[in-house]
């Protein structure tokens, strides 16, 4: 069935380039990186279902960073450069989507790259480490761990290496709720990004940026370049403020 479903991606997109003039473009070619990122063995099929699930609640936010996120990403920045040992975690969206950003916001802030899945094989975690090598990055943990070092996490996310074990700071994108709950009970300050106020991963984060990861995440270095100072920041109304928004999308 994965085979089949490839053979036809490769139909559809091989080659296909979107107009300038489309007004889709920006959220097609996003969806054709997500295409790519799956036939090269980055991004699990659940991964794609995931992404439209994301791109309905940009679409309702008007595909644009809001006040509110602006004002998270700022409280991100400001996190990452007070930390020690920062680590941001990149699953196989994130490196089909944006593996340039993911390397310019961790040399910006010293932090370490790590690979982490839930849907994890030897293979797509070898094809993320090369597109972030390639992207930038001078080394990429998290691959080929087999312990399960984050205690009482059941799932393949607990496979984790030192970086994980170190950090104080662990920047997570698009849902990672189940990780993110037991790192929050190792003492690790979360930062998420995830266009859905209402996951787990997103309620259970110290920062929730609720934004579009391609937008995020150059946002948040350009604060960093600044050493925005934020202001005090309440998750809990951050979301809540977010949820409104978008139920005026509607």
């Amino acid at each position: 069935m994965q085979d089949a479903y490839k053979s036809l991606c490769g139909i559809i997109f091989s080659g296909m380039e979107v107009p300038d003039s489309h007004p889709r473009k920006a959220s097609l070619d996003l969806r054709h990186r997500l295409t790519d990122g799956f036939e090269r063995g980055l991004v699990a099929s659940a991964g794609l279902i995931a992404h439209g699930r994301g791109e309905a609640f940009d679409y309702l936010l008007g595909e644009k960073t809001s006040v509110q996120a602006k004002k998270a990403e700022k409280a991100a920045a400001a996190m990452l450069v007070k930390a020690e040992k920062p680590v941001i975690s990149v699953n196989g969206n994130v490196a089909a989507l944006c593996p340039e950003e993911v390397v310019k916001l961790a040399k910006a802030v010293g932090a370490r790259i790590e690979v982490n899945l839930f849907y994890r094989s030897g293979e797509r975690m070898d094809a993320i480490k090369d597109v972030l090598l390639k992207a930038g990055a001078g080394e990429v943990w998290g691959v080929g761990v087999e312990d399960r070092t984050i205690p009482g996490l059941t799932s393949e996310r607990a496979k984790s290496d030192n970086a994980i074990l170190e950090a104080d700071v662990v920047l997570v994108m698009l849902e990672d709720g189940d990780r993110t709950e037991y790192l929050k009970r190792m003492g690790k300050n979360v930062i998420a990004v995830d266009l859905n106020p209402l996951s787990r991963t997103a309620k259970k984060a110290d920062i929730t940026v609720v934004d579009n990861v391609v937008r995020a995440l150059p946002a948040i270095a350009a604060y960093v370049k600044e050493r925005a100072k934020a202001k005090p920041f309440d998750n809990r109304k951050n979301l809540k403020d977010m949820e409104r928004q978008i139920r005026k999308g509607l």
